[in-house]
């Protein structure tokens, strides 16, 4: 995350960095790095406390179990499932509240205690048998749920070494038992202090999208006030993606209208996206169920509010338009400001603008006409292959301009880009001869 960035009214800053307006060309109001990361807070009941935690696609289909507690097919994935549909990386954070009680079971002179807090301990368990190849020693084995995650033979109970599950403690000889779970696990209960929390431990890392699919208010404007804070003053551009939430009326919020559970397949498909694309018609291929029982007048009211829908096309549920809630419009901020495609676009222009200048040239280039030709070769490059990419159109070198600012380390760039966006609708006439 830069230092200094998001806008600027005059060119007043502290801070190093780049400070980036991006308005609209004045007309009618009528007229029409890298992504794929999402942060997430969620109630899990095992796994890591206090602190985010980075998981790889690939990653979580193999070694799920081991970091969350349940296998990659297990119905309490489904969420991370959803995400994982196009999202690469996720940034997970367990909302733990009170902490929860870990799950613990002595045998003989042997204690095992659940590694993590939460109900999921007491899947745990603990077999212990002699050892058939290694007389004298025992067979101790962790089992969740019916998965053997480890095993250890040794000749007593100081000799074990924790695992991905269970810390062993004691002295002493074992006791042989054909199987005891562990017990009194109990989850700890989520507040709005505890999403505060992953707010400020998330704000350090680098993501794309932030998604939240509860329904309680407080929690939604917190996120919607963190989005804009980090949009607006700090020039980090990332999107939210709530349920239920066009009050925002933002273009850093996304609004899911058909089910909360689609927040987190709109999550990882938002952050999957390129900025050459868009959702719009998109196929959902999650696992929830999708009430699309609306009428086109309502679909209609949807598109109007900012609400981002699902629609019925025979036997498919597709994306009916990637928007997000912002909805008034203005001269200087028009409907291209809805469309998500666009602010994927403008959004990474200026993460990536401030990359560039962070990079190679804060500090490190001298800010004379050379520096400054330097410089807007670098963004003229950039835009080109923004061009190649459909991103934009239109564009030539002219269209940037950088010049000396008021003081001498100020360096003031003005641009104009045309983002280009998806095919939607369909104006035909034909003249029958």
């Amino acid at each position: 995350m830069p230092l200094g960035g998001g806008s600027f009214t005059t060119t007043n800053k502290v801070l190093p960095g780049a400070y980036i307006n991006f308005v609209s060309r004045a007309r009618a109001l009528g007229a029409m790095g890298e992504r794929g990361t999402v942060a997430l807070p969620l109630e899990l009941n095992w796994g890591p406390e206090d602190e985010v935690i980075t998981i790889e696609a690939g990653e979580f289909q193999k070694e799920a179990l081991n970091i969350l507690g349940y296998s990659f097919i297990a119905d309490e994935m489904k969420p991370l499932r959803e995400i994982f549909k196009y999202a690469r990386v996720l940034k997970l954070y367990r909302l733990n509240g009170d902490g929860g009680n870990k799950a613990t079971v002595t045998i003989g002179t042997l204690t095992a205690t659940a590694k993590f807090a939460g109900s999921r301990g007491n899947a745990i368990k603990i077999v212990i048998q002699p050892s058939i190849d290694n007389e004298g020693k025992h067979d101790v084995v962790t089992y969740v749920g019916n998965a053997k995650v480890d095993e250890q033979t040794v000749g007593s109970v100081a000799e074990l070494k924790p695992n991905g599950f269970v810390v062993f403690n004691g002295t002493g000889t074992l006791e042989a038992t054909a199987g005891k779970n562990l017990a009194g696990g109990v989850d700890g209960i989520a507040t709005g202090e505890s999403y505060a929390t992953f707010l400020d431990k998330i704000e350090s890392e680098d993501f794309n999208v932030i998604a939240y699919a509860g329904n309680d208010i407080l929690t939604k404007s917190l996120i919607t006030a963190f989005v804009k804070r980090l949009r607006d003053a700090d020039g980090y551009k990332v999107q939210a993606v709530l349920y239920d939430y066009t009050t925002a009326d933002y273009e850093g919020v996304i609004s899911v209208k058909n089910n909360p559970a689609l927040v987190y397949w709109v999550a990882g498909a938002t952050a999957g996206a390129e900025i050459n694309q868009s959702l719009t018609n998109r196929i959902y291929n999650g696992e929830y169920i999708v009430d699309t029982k609306y009428k086109p007048s309502e679909f209609e009211s949807a598109i109007k509010a900012g609400e981002f829908a699902f629609y019925q096309d025979g036997n498919a549920i597709r994306v009916l338009t990637d928007i997000n809630t912002f909805t008034s419009f203005e001269p200087n901020k028009n409907e291209d400001f809805s469309s998500n495609r666009v602010i994927r676009v403008i959004d990474q222009i200026a993460n990536d603008v401030a990359r560039i200048f962070g990079d190679y040239y804060l500090g490190k280039v001298s800010n004379d006409s050379m520096g400054r030709t330097l410089f807007k070769n670098e963004l003229v490059k950039y835009h080109e292959q923004l061009q190649n990419m459909q991103a934009i159109e239109d564009f030539e070198a002219d269209d940037i301009e950088v010049q000396q600012g008021v003081g001498k380390r100020d360096v003031i760039v003005n641009e104009a880009i045309k983002p280009t966006d998806s095919m939607e609708k369909l104006y035909m006439s034909v003249e029958i001869q």
